[in-house]
């Protein structure tokens, strides 16, 4: 295996340990405030998709407001997906403790991919998820506890494997999602609350990073921390961050197109950067082999194995590693790994993300401070 990829930092500075130093900073038993957050009565954690903290910086002018406050750089954990990242953020856990390895990874047992954005019905959220989620544990501390986000997610099996133990409000506007989030930190006597906004990471999918449309929509998100900041109790703190950045890869290699990379495969998982390789029975190698053929010299391409001990998910419990791919194969340079056939619409984005350089592992974590 080539020079290996820049490990997410858990432990020290992931995105899985801000619900973890939050809890610290509540003092709720068994929070680790690894990241060393100030204790407040009222918490917010904004989470805006696909808001990578080097595409912040570069566009500076357009997010004035986010670019005037004090802000660190925080990795998002392997892969650097939404469904990866928000189940990190719910549990406070490492991809390895929760088990959603990305947007399609293998239920064992059944020869079957589950989507975890989408969901399957026949997946049951908590069976797959079972770990306890910051939420609970902060609720049965006694702390209010809200998630502010879309209507179209209440009720999703993302939802309900991330964000249980939170009470959901459902928010389709901007106006909304300030005025739920109001509305929630204002709850009890301590509070919790957790604002999603996707807009951001769906333009960019669809026009790229950097774009004109993605610029004028950080503005907007821009104007949407800004307003959150403004409504926020006496003594209360705002942390935004993202769940991952994103690249426009302008090279393609369809697997669909290239019989040598089908060869072995029983099912192909993950998304163009940040692919899961699932081998038939006794082809893992021959899978491996082929893969670093074809594509090694733009991707990190590696064994389960070999990923577990390189620590790219963090510590993995037993009974989720067959969850992983056999094969690793994740993009470095400026290649998505597409499957046209079987995946036409993720296959045509012009942003995509999933891998561990910083460009798309980088997320922010600003602080507006209220407690002066």
């Amino acid at each position: 295996m080539s020079a290996g990829p820049p490990v997410p930092r858990y432990g020290s500075a992931a995105l899985a340990d801000l619900p973890a130093s939050v809890l610290g900073a509540f003092g709720v038993p068994g929070g680790r405030n690894v990241l060393a957050l100030p204790q407040a009565p009222r918490v917010c954690v904004l989470i805006i998709d696909g808001l990578g903290w080097e595409l912040l910086r570069e566009h500076a002018q357009d997010a004035p407001y986010l670019s005037s406050l004090p802000g660190r750089a925080l990795t998002a954990g392997f892969p650097a997906t939404t469904a990866t990242s928000l189940a990190s953020l719910g549990t406070g856990l490492p991809p390895g403790g929760h088990g959603l390895f990305g947007i399609q990874v293998a239920v064992p047992g059944t020869g079957r991919l589950l989507n975890c954005l989408h969901w399957d019905d026949s997946v049951d959220p908590q069976t797959f998820q079972p770990a306890r989620t910051a939420y609970e544990r902060a609720a049965e501390a006694g702390i209010s506890v809200g998630y502010v986000a879309s209507g179209a997610y209440r009720g999703s099996g993302l939802s309900r494997a991330t964000a249980r133990g939170a009470a959901y409000l459902a928010a389709d506007s901007l106006g909304q999602l300030v005025a739920r989030a109001e509305q929630a930190l204002r709850e009890g006597e301590r509070s919790y609350v957790t604002v999603y906004h996707a807009d951001l990471d769906s333009t960019g999918h669809l026009y790229g990073a950097g774009s004109p449309a993605w610029r004028y929509q950080l503005r907007f998100v821009d104007q949407l921390a800004e307003r959150i900041a403004e409504i926020l109790p006496p003594g209360g703190v705002l942390y935004v961050t993202a769940d991952h950045g994103m690249v426009n890869p302008t090279e393609r290699i369809d697997v669909d197109e290239v019989p040598a990379l089908q060869e072995g495969v029983a099912q192909l998982g993950g998304e163009p950067r940040a692919r899961h390789v699932y081998a038939e029975p006794g082809a893992a190698g021959d899978v491996l082999a082929a893969w670093r053929e074809l594509v090694g010299d733009r991707a990190w391409v590696c064994t389960r194995e070999e990923a577990v001990a390189a620590g790219w998910f963090g510590p993995v419990a037993p009974e989720l590693l067959p969850r992983i791919g056999d094969v690793l194969a994740v993009p470095h340079g400026d290649l998505a790994i597409v499957a046209t056939k079987r995946e036409p619409i993720p296959s045509m984005l012009v942003g995509m993300h999933g891998s561990m350089i910083p460009r798309e592992q980088l997320v922010p974590l600003i602080t507006a401070d209220h407690r002066l």
